[in-house]
């Protein structure tokens, strides 16, 4: 499991997370949830070192994660990303099989192999020698998931990646993860559309600032807990409009 203790992130002497302390076990899909500024994608680059100045300590099987990283795969938002960077689909993906290669190793014909089997689990074969920066967003959230894919890691890291993105490549995004997780692979999500949680996740982290609560979809998911988190008035419109939640 990974194990979190005492995490705290200041922004400019602004608290972005406060005294964190969570288990997560691993071979479930998690959501992490929250109102805007939360700290949700803090939380997950905070774990990954991708936000340096953090206090605490996370641990992955008894070891510091900066040991574990190697199989620990990190789809970023969107934003995070520079398009404008000349590079392939294909040789985008390639870099995935990177942290698997011994120093002044370069990529072979075992990696480029891998490369195109992950092109196809998520349908981008077709758009292997594209520029990244002439595709779309669901077409762009494929090629990161697919270099995710090459890394061959244990745990995912995915920061909000159903964002502007299409239909299809939901569908194909929520399939394969499903698919990881059959695997025995444990996948951390951000997630904002709180519609979809029940049916996405098996668990849910639910943050703003503070660990609000965690534990299984059924039992964690509750009108009280989203009321916590988001605020009598802003948690209540988001009751509504999901039609309602578990009681506690």
């Amino acid at each position: 499991m990974i194990e979190i203790r005492n995490l705290n992130v200041d922004y400019f002497g602004n608290s972005a997370l406060e005294n964190v302390n969570i288990d997560i076990p691993f071979g479930y899909t998690i959501g992490i949830i929250g109102p805007n500024g939360a700290g949700k994608s803090t939380f997950i680059k905070s774990l990954l070192e991708v936000i340096k100045k953090r206090s605490g300590t996370v641990m992955v099987e008894g070891k510091d994660i900066s040991e574990y990283k190697r199989k620990i795969a990190y789809v970023p938002q969107k934003n995070d990303i520079d398009l404008t960077f000349p590079i392939t689909v294909k040789d985008t993906v390639l870099t995935g099989t990177y942290p698997n290669l011994r120093i002044f190793q370069r990529p072979g014909k075992k990696e480029r192999q891998r490369v195109e089997e992950c092109m196809a689990m998520v349908d981008i074969s077709d758009l292997a020698n594209k520029q990244i920066s002439n595709l779309s967003g669901g077409q762009l959230q494929r090629v990161f998931i697919a270099r995710a894919l090459a890394q061959k890691a244990d745990v995912f890291f995915l920061d909000e990646p159903f964002v502007g993105i299409d239909l299809v490549s939901e569908k194909i995004i929520v399939k394969l993860l499903k698919q990881l997780r059959e695997e025995g692979k444990t996948i951390l999500i951000v997630h904002h559309d709180l519609h979809e949680v029940g049916e996405y996740f098996d668990k849910v982290i639910i943050l703003n600032k503070k660990l609000i609560a965690f534990g299984d979809v059924k039992d964690t998911f509750t009108a009280d807990n989203i009321l916590n988190a988001y605020g009598a008035s802003l948690g209540n419109l988001v009751i509504k409009g999901m039609g309602g939640a578990e009681n506690d």
